[in-house]
């Protein structure tokens, strides 16, 4: 028997949440086959079996928070086949389930008057005191106008009911009779009870998944820290294009993958914060904290929210080793095979809208950092050069920068040398 726990996934994870079982009790599960989600405030990830068998008990439900090392499920030899079979007939969860048999009984024999459980039903809960007021004086409780929340009757309502001297014994005459005789009730009753308690549903409750809720207070954070400016440029890509359409079908045949605009992009932006460190750095206090590495984040989509992995020592890479670190991180944060390291220790990030259409925006900058780089949709455009109009391949550049420690000037000055190292782009890829 061997038991399933959950994993440290870095040094500062203390829980995490098992969001999903991807197996079944009584499955049979091979070793590193993923067997569980879980999602902590850095990352959700895959977590494969640590042995082949099947898995006999689940001992933690979806949705629910776990310390680290937590025993979550057992998985038995591969002979064990038994096994699964007392786990899920054994299910302590069918113990609870009477609770709710005997409070059952306990409302039916509380309210057998008449028809004083049908008409709960209808009007949602009811006081004891009005039941019994109701009881005593033989009073059909669907006569009786609510006034209270939701149209719930009050004892209020009970009394004036009783005092505006209706006759509830003829009201209740039919009931003994003929259950159904509370049929021509509705007709009195349905113009009142649509304005008092229906209304057409038009709203959806859902709770903000893990990731979003981190990524919400994350941003929110970042806004209320740093006083962020925006410096949009644009830039001429053709070299750029010309080059990549030049070598795409090569680089796809010797590499395994394609080619796109980022690594370029990532280059430009690390060769400019070797020109301006400051872009490099963050804010603790007073002080300015230099790195002498250039950690790049690379903002990632995913179907539900964003994640930032990083390139670690991505001055030390080629336009080759970019892209390949690129297609890894981004391959790897879509299927949940992040750890939280590969989400910290970033000094700079680029996020490229462009992907999705967008010319440009105003990104929000990814604290502890003091700048982001946005990246958007390489297009053709009309350019006059020379007093000429030709069509080159245009983008725009939008950089975030923390104002509190950068100026304008130092932006435009670093964001006018990523433009000249595309615009004159002479290294060779292949």
């Amino acid at each position: 028997m061997a038991d399933v726990v959950m994993p440290q996934m870095g040094e500062s994870i203390t829980e995490g949440t098992l969001t999903k079982w991807l197996k079944q009790a009584g499955d049979r599960v091979e070793r590193d086959e993923p067997l569980f989600e879980i999602s902590t405030d850095k990352v959700d990830s895959e977590i494969p079996s640590p042995a082949a068998g099947v898995l006999t008990e689940i001992l933690v439900k979806e949705g629910q928070v776990v310390a680290v090392n937590t025993v979550v499920a057992r998985i038995g030899e591969a002979g064990e086949s038994a096994a699964p079979a007392p786990a899920s007939v054994e299910a302590p969860a069918s113990a609870p389930e009477p609770p709710p048999a005997p409070q059952a009984v306990a409302v039916e024999t509380a309210a057998p008057p008449r028809v004083a459980p049908a008409v709960e039903e209808d009007l949602g809960p009811v006081s004891p005191l009005v039941r019994r007021m109701a009881r005593e004086n033989d009073v059909d409780l669907k006569l009786v106008a609510g006034t209270g929340p939701g149209g719930r009757i009050t004892k209020a309502d009970m009394e004036a009911y009783l005092a505006a001297g209706r006759a509830p014994a003829a009201a209740l005459a039919p009931a003994p009779a003929l259950i159904p005789a509370a049929a021509p009730v509705p007709a009195a009753v349905a113009p009142a009870a649509p304005v008092a308690r229906v209304e057409p549903v038009k709203t959806r409750v859902e709770p903000m998944s893990i990731m979003r809720a981190k990524i919400a207070e994350h941003m929110v954070m970042s806004k209320r820290t740093s006083a962020h400016v925006t410096t949009v440029h644009r830039i001429d890509m053709t070299r750029i294009a010309r080059l990549r359409a030049k070598v795409k079908e090569e680089f796809q045949q010797r590499y395994g993958f394609s080619l796109t605009y980022l690594p370029f992009i990532a280059r430009a932006a690390v060769e400019a914060i070797r020109q301006y460190p400051i872009f490099n750095t963050s804010i603790e206090g007073a002080n300015i904290l230099f790195h002498n590495d250039v950690n790049l984040g690379i903002a990632v989509a995913l179907d539900n929210g964003l994640i930032v992995p990083v390139i670690r020592s991505a001055d030390e890479k080629n336009i080759v080793g970019l892209q390949r670190s690129i297609v890894d991180l981004a391959a790897r944060a879509r299927s949940k095979q992040l750890k939280p390291d590969d989400v910290q220790g970033g000094t700079f990030s680029i996020t490229n809208f462009g992907s999705f259409g967008s010319l440009f925006a105003t990104p929000v900058i990814n604290q502890p950092q003091v700048a982001i780089l946005g990246v958007g949709a390489v297009e053709k455009a009309p350019v006059v050069i020379d007093d000429a109009i030709a069509i080159r391949q245009m983008a725009y550049l939008a950089l975030t920068f923390d104002h509190r420690l950068i100026d304008g000037a130092t932006a435009d000055q670093f964001c006018q040398k990523v433009k000249a190292v595309l615009e004159n782009w002479s290294d060779q890829i292949l």
